[in-house]
Parts: C-alpha cells; sequence; structure tokens
C-alpha cells in the first residue's frame, strides 16, 4: 500500500521581504519631485506600517507606491489590509498591517471547494492557522493545488511541506 502524500495550505508574508519593499518604497519616496515638499514619510510602527503626508491624496500615493513595490517583491497585496486615511493635527495617517495565518472560517471555504470540486479520496484536517490535505495520489494533490489557486478568495494563500 502506497504511502500518503500532503502539503499544508498556508497565509505567509516573509516580513523581511515586507521590510524590503517598505524601505524600496521609503527611497522612491525620497527621490519623486512629486513628493517634495510633503513631509511624506513610510516606516514600520510595531508590527503596523505607519504612511503619512500633508496631505489626504499624497498619503494614498504613498499606499499606491508601496503596493508597486510589494507586487515586485512578489507579495500578494491580498495579505496587506489597509486602512482610511486620517487626519491627525496637520498630517494625514494611513496605518497598514499584514494578514497571517487562514481563518476557521476561511479553512471551512478551502475544505468545502476541496470536497465539492475536487478530485475523491482527498482528506484534509485544519492545523491551527494552515490546512493540510492528504490523498494516496500525488497527481490529485496536484490537481487540489490547481483548483485552490484559481478560486478567487479575499486571502492569500501557498503551498508548503509538500510530502
Amino acid at each position: 500500500m502506497a504511502a500518503e502524500s500532503s502539503f499544508d495550505i498556508v497565509s505567509k508574508v516573509d516580513r523581511q521581504e515586507v521590510d524590503n519593499a517598505l524601505n524600496m518604497a521609503a527611497k522612491e519616496i525620497r527621490n519623486r519631485y512629486d513628493f517634495k515638499g510633503t513631509e511624506a514619510t513610510i516606516r514600520w510602527s510595531g508590527e503596523a506600517i505607519e504612511m503619512e503626508a500633508s496631505g489626504e491624496e499624497r498619503v494614498k500615493a504613498i499606499l499606491d507606491v508601496f503596493q508597486t513595490m510589494l507586487v515586485r517583491r512578489k507579495i500578494d497585496l491580498k495579505s496587506l489590509d489597509a486602512g482610511e486615511p486620517r487626519l491627525s493635527g496637520k498630517m494625514w495617517k494611513l496605518t497598514a498591517t499584514t494578514k497571517q495565518g487562514i481563518s476557521r472560517e476561511n479553512a471551512a471555504t478551502i475544505v468545502k471547494l476541496i470536497k465539492n470540486d475536487g478530485p475523491k479520496g482527498i482528506r484534509t484536517q485544519v492545523q491551527g492557522e494552515e490546512l493540510r490535505v492528504f490523498s494516496k495520489k500525488r497527481d490529485d494533490l496536484q490537481a487540489v493545488q490547481k483548483l485552490v489557486r484559481e478560486a478567487d478568495f479575499d486571502f492569500a494563500v501557498q503551498f508548503d511541506n509538500y510530502r
């Protein structure tokens, strides 16, 4: 009897890649002509990313630059949760955070998709903030990966620990 193969469906963001994207965005903001005199900044504030500028449109432009850098670093924009611009004194601020892990509801959505549209003989198991998928056939696991990749979730998914 063949041993079972498995992989994990996760939602992770590499903090170092986000940091690289933030540094690239900060450099572009310092050098771009349209940001001159707007006191525009982007920086870490604990686990959140704080953007600040003298106008609402400028702070939205900082977010746009940051999102562009995230895409260049191959980070899915679904993993970024940006708030609304708010006025704080004379400066406009915008806070963004990264979303990590798959919630129970999102895991249930993925399991339902796999059970309804996936190949037969697939087993799933929720393990904390990730979802493990088992099968005796590796081809079935690849079919499940394709199915999950093509589904349009409102959260980012990656595949890990393929065995």
